[in-house]
């Protein structure tokens, strides 16, 4: 049967793709459909149909799904970015699992029933609303010219008015409401991306869950850092319960980078705190019973945006990388030091590697401030300065107890490990790699290199750091083969 577009066909949804499409077929021509769930018999328009497979809208739920759940946004269909939301929680964690085991099988090639073996049950999460302590909102004008800030539509940079994202911190709504009073009250323009005018970009908002301090830092298209009615704009946020600090972020680039690299405090600190308490996560054996870090976070600190489910993902790494003291142990891609600075404590010698200078000089802050003496941080492309500090220790003999680490650590970003960074760990031989990964596709692959250069998967679990949506941090433990 030849389909064609706007065709209206009635299908049951049987799957769903990694991308939280529902997945039917209709006399075998199988459709992705948005916004369905497994289990929902549903009316859907063909929007594109190719020779073997096509894509519809959801237009009608004749028979709801049993695990469908009634999403509490009223725009989690328009913006995309809570892709799971009209499914049950505990559907979306089988969607997650499945999501992990299913790259490493099929973009990774490992034997299903090793990954099954290997696959520990996935960490789920207990509050499943607001619990992001970061949001960029971007800014732009709405049709009745008045200034709008939300996230934008799926697959366009079409902003969706919206300032109750049911992820963010609470608090974010009454801020967001009144930078755009302020900027309505004296004519601030919204930046423009087809014409690169307009000054206000997007707006970052960040929180310390622990600490209840509030950051906020406007990014403009300007080269001064101020904006009309400024110390008004100040006052007012300073009412916000746990304001800290207040910032503009100067990016005048015509570019899809959100913030710029020059920040201007306007009141306040340059920074805001949160503390991490990581706890052993089995029953016994752990060489410590848990521990608390203070970290400080600028406007442009990589931080994991979910503090809480952040204490079991780096609880469940510690755990894999079997410390007792002893170890050399290596952090690629180490941002502000949060995990290095975990390892630290059950571990003789720790060295981060990070690209951002700023990141570095907060991870050295970091460690000073939680009195740990036995990390050492550097900055760079992990891929570069691991290949250069190997080939110095290995011509010279300095640095030889760094050379061979016990333990490699990497939390690199969706893009996964470069192949020289890859190379260079396999180079170094060390007995445990702990991989832990944002994008199960990307781990799949690198896997593929470390398994192929002589490692065997021991253990692997998901821990589910993003309810909603379709994405799922994954901590792998790798060790040398026999």
């Amino acid at each position: 049967m030849e389909f064609r577009k706007n065709q209206l066909v009635t299908l049951t949804i049987e799957d769903m793709g990694v991308e939280g499409e529902g997945i039917g077929k209709v006399d075998g021509f199988t459709l992705f459909v948005k916004d369905a769930v497994v289990g929902d018999v549903i009316e859907a328009r063909v929007m594109k149909a190719k020779k073997n497979y096509g894509y519809a809208r959801l237009e009608r739920i004749l028979q709801p799904s049993k695990d469908r759940a009634e999403p509490k946004c009223l725009y989690h269909r328009q913006c995309g970015g809570c892709q799971l939301q009209a499914l049950s929680y505990e559907k979306q964690l089988e969607f997650k699992e499945h999501k992990i085991r299913g790259n490493l099988v099929r973009i990774g090639g490992f034997p299903e029933a090793l990954v099954r073996e290997k696959m520990e049950p996935i960490v789920g999460m207990d509050e499943l609303w607001h619990y992001r302590n970061k949001a960029q909102y971007p800014v732009g004008t709405g049709k009745d010219g008045k200034p709008i800030t939300g996230f934008y539509a799926g697959r366009t940079h079409s902003i969706i008015a919206n300032t109750d994202c049911l992820l963010g911190a609470e608090e974010n709504k009454p801020i967001l409401e009144l930078i755009l009073a302020h900027m309505e009250k004296y004519k601030i323009s919204a930046y423009d991306e087809t014409t690169g005018k307009g000054l206000v970009r997007h707006v970052l908002i960040r929180k310390g869950f622990s600490s209840k301090e509030i950051m906020v830092c406007l990014v403009i298209n300007s080269g001064k850092g101020t904006i009309p009615g400024q110390q008004e704009l100040i006052e007012k946020l300073r009412e916000i319960p746990g304001m800290t600090s207040i910032s503009v972020s100067l990016n005048r680039e015509n570019t899809n980078v959100i913030m710029g690299k020059e920040i201007i405090i306007l009141w306040g600190k340059d920074t805001i705190s949160d503390t991490i308490h990581v706890r052993d996560m089995r029953k016994s054996g752990y060489p410590f019973t848990g521990r608390e870090l203070t970290f400080h976070i600028s406007p442009l600190s990589f931080y994991q945006v979910n503090p809480v489910q952040t204490e079991k993902l780096y609880s469940l790494a510690l755990e894999y990388a079997g410390l007792t003291g002893k170890e050399v142990v290596w952090d690629l891609y180490c941002g502000i030091g949060t995990i290095s600075l975990f390892l630290a404590g059950s571990a003789k010698k720790v060295c981060g590697v990070e690209i951002i200078p700023q990141a570095i000089s907060d991870a050295r802050d970091n460690a000073v401030r939680n009195g740990i003496v036995n990390a050492e941080f550097f900055v760079g492309k992990a891929e570069e300065v691991l290949p250069e500090f190997y080939e110095k220790a290995a011509a010279t003999g300095v640095g030889e107890e760094l050379l061979h680490p016990d333990v490699i650590v990497v939390d690199p970003p969706r893009k996964g490990c470069d192949e020289a960074c890859l190379d260079t760990m396999l180079k170094m031989q060390p007995d445990r790699i702990v991989y832990v990964s944002c994008d199960s596709a990307t781990l799949a692959r690198d896997l593929r290199i470390l398994c192929d250069g002589g490692y065997e998967i021991q253990r692997i679990r998901g821990v589910d750091q993003f309810g909603m949506t379709v994405h799922v941090e994954t901590v792998v433990l790798l060790s040398k083969g026999s």
